[in-house]
C-alpha cells in the first residue's frame, strides 16, 4: 500500500510526492521521477497532472451548481487520498475528471463553524452562531440570520433554483432553516447529528420537508443520496441550479447500512435520556466506519449518474469536501490530530472539484484554499456578485482554474476558544492553549508538525502572530 501527498515547493508552488508510510523520505525521489500519482486501494490509477488551467475551454451559459459535504470526514479517508482499505470507487473517479486538492482546509475543525464559512463566504467568527463549536440546542441567539446573504440567496436573486438535502446544522426553529436563508427546497436534520434510520436527537426526531416535521425510516446516507438524485433529474432543462448536498456520513452514531438493531439500541438509550448515546462511545469499528464512507460514495454516485443520465454532466460544477477533519475511526496519515483542534488533521480536508466545460481531467493542486474560497469562486464562476454590505472573506480562484491566472496569495485564519492557527504559504503559526507558546512549522517539509522551527525563525513566527491578532479583531469575541 502506497499514500501520497503533494508537497508544495516553497518557491515555484509546484509538487513532489510524498509516498509510503514507512519510508517516505527515501521513496520521494523515485516518486518524483514517476510523476505524481493518486493513491489508490490496491489497484493502479492514472498519472495526475500539476494543476494548469485551459483558457481555450469554454463553456455555454451559467453552470449548474453542486456541492457535496461529508461530515467528520478524514483527510486520507478516500481512496484517492491513500486510504488502504476503504473503496471509494466513485468519488476517486471524480477525482480523476477534475482537480484533486491537497492542500484544502475547513473554515473551523467543527461542523457549525465551517457551514457558516461556505454559506456566508466569511469567517465563522462575524456571526453570533459562528462562535459555536458547534451548535447545540434550539435558540434565538445562534443561527445565520435570515437577513444575511448567503450563497444560496445570491445564486437564488441571480435566476438559480436552490435546493439543499441533509443537515442544515446553522440554527434551528422557528427562529433558522434553510428556506429563511435561500434555499428553496429543503429535506434534512436542522442538528449535527441524527440516528441514521430512525432519526432521533435529545430533542426529539429531527427530520423535515421544507419547515414541516416528517418521518422516513430509511438509512438516511441513502435517502439524502436518493432525493438529490431526483431533484436532478427532475431539473433537466430548466433554470440553473444550486444543490447542497450534506451528508451527516461517517459522523457518529457509528450505524452502517442495515445495522437497524444498533440502531434500535441507541434509539431506546436518546429516549430513556442518555445524552451520550448519541456519540456512540462505546461503539463502532474499523469496518463499520468502512461500510459508512462506502455508503456515501455510493450515494454520491447515483448523484453523479444522475447528472450524466440527464446530460448536465459537462455544464455542472461539482465541489465535494468535508466539513472538518476525521475523528475516531479516520485515516488521517501523514497528519496529526484530528476533529475539533488545529493540527493538520483536524482542518485539511479533502477537496475534489470537476467542471467538464471549463476544466481539465487528471489534474493535482497544492495550492492551499479554505472553505470561504469556494463560495467566493462558486459565486466569481456563476458571474454573481457578492453583496457590497457584507464582503466576503474568501477569495475567488475562478481567475487560477479558468484562465491561469496566479492564484490568490491570502492568509488562511482558523481560531476556537483554546486554540489559534494561520497558514502562510509552506509556513503555519499554531498555538494549541492559551498558556502554551506558539509553534512554527514548515509544512512543505513537515505535514505532521513534528519540528517546531520557532526558535530558528522567529521572524516569520512574529509575523504570522501579527497577522492572526489582526484578524482577530475584526471578529466577535468569545463570550
Amino acid at each position: 500500500m502506497t499514500e501520497t501527498e503533494r508537497i508544495p515547493d516553497e518557491t515555484s508552488g509546484s509538487g513532489v510526492s510524498r509516498r509510503g508510510a514507512t519510508a517516505a523520505m527515501s521513496a520521494m525521489a523515485a516518486a518524483a521521477a514517476a510523476g505524481p500519482l493518486v493513491a489508490g486501494t490496491g489497484t493502479a490509477q492514472a498519472a495526475e497532472r500539476p494543476f494548469r488551467a485551459d483558457p481555450r475551454q469554454g463553456g455555454g451559459g451559467r453552470p449548474n451548481v453542486l456541492i457535496i459535504l461529508g461530515d467528520d470526514l478524514g483527510w486520507a479517508d478516500l481512496g484517492c487520498y491513500g486510504s488502504p482499505a476503504i473503496r471509494t470507487p466513485h468519488l476517486d473517479g471524480l477525482a480523476r475528471q477534475g482537480v484533486r486538492f491537497t492542500d484544502a482546509y475547513s473554515a473551523a475543525a467543527v461542523c457549525s463553524p465551517t457551514r457558516f464559512g461556505l454559506y456566508t463566504g466569511r469567517y465563522p467568527g462575524r456571526l453570533r452562531g459562528g462562535l459555536e463549536e458547534p451548535i447545540a440546542r434550539p435558540d434565538e441567539l445562534h443561527g445565520i440570520p435570515p437577513g444575511h446573504p448567503t450563497l444560496a440567496s445570491l445564486l437564488k436573486g441571480a435566476g438559480y433554483a436552490t435546493a439543499m438535502f441533509g443537515k442544515w446544522h446553522c440554527g434551528f426553529l422557528p427562529w433558522y432553516s434553510p428556506l429563511k436563508s435561500g434555499w428553496d427546497t429543503f429535506f434534512g436534520n436542522l442538528s449535527g447529528a441524527v440516528d441514521y434510520y430512525s432519526k432521533i436527537t435529545s430533542e426529539g426526531r429531527d427530520l423535515y420537508e421544507g419547515e414541516v416535521p416528517t418521518e422516513s425510516l430509511g438509512y438516511y446516507t441513502d435517502t439524502i443520496a436518493d432525493r438529490a438524485a431526483a431533484y436532478v433529474r427532475k431539473a433537466r432543462g430548466g433554470r440553473p441550479w444550486l444543490l447542497n448536498l450534506n451528508f451527516t456520513a461517517p459522523h457518529w452514531p457509528w450505524e452502517a447500512p442495515g445495522d437497524r438493531a444498533v440502531s434500535e439500541e441507541i434509539t431506546a438509550r436518546v429516549k430513556a435520556g442518555d445524552a451520550r448515546a448519541l456519540w456512540h462511545d462505546d461503539g463502532g469499528s474499523l469496518d463499520t466506519y468502512r461500510r459508512m464512507v462506502e455508503a456515501m460514495d455510493a450515494g454520491v454516485g447515483r448523484v453523479l449518474r444522475a447528472l450524466r443520465e440527464t446530460g448536465q454532466e459537462r455544464d455542472t460544477l461539482v465541489l465535494f469536501s468535508s466539513d472538518n477533519g476525521g475523528e475516531r475511526w479516520s485515516h488521517q496519515w501523514p497528519l496529526t490530530g484530528a476533529k475539533a483542534g488545529l493540527n493538520e488533521g483536524g482542518i485539511r480536508v479533502p477537496n475534489i472539484l470537476r467542471w467538464p466545460a471549463r476544466i481539465r481531467s487528471r489534474q493535482v493542486s497544492d495550492v492551499p484554499v479554505i472553505t470561504q474560497d469556494w463560495t467566493a469562486t462558486i459565486l466569481d464562476a456563476t458571474g454573481v456578485r457578492p453583496a457590497a454590505s457584507h464582503p466576503l472573506d474568501g477569495h475567488s480562484l475562478a481567475g487560477h482554474l479558468l484562465h491561469g491566472e496566479r492564484p490568490p496569495a491570502h492568509d488562511l485564519f482558523w481560531r476556537t476558544r483554546t486554540s489559534r492557527a494561520l497558514r502562510r504559504g509552506r509556513w503555519k503559526y499554531l498555538r494549541v492553549s492559551a498558556s502554551s507558546p506558539g509553534a512554527l512549522y514548515d509544512l512543505a517539509a513537515d505535514p505532521r508538525e513534528q519540528a517546531n522551527l520557532a526558535r530558528r525563525r522567529p521572524e516569520i513566527l512574529a509575523s504570522l502572530s501579527t497577522r492572526w491578532e489582526e484578524i482577530d479583531k475584526e471578529l466577535l469575541p468569545y463570550s
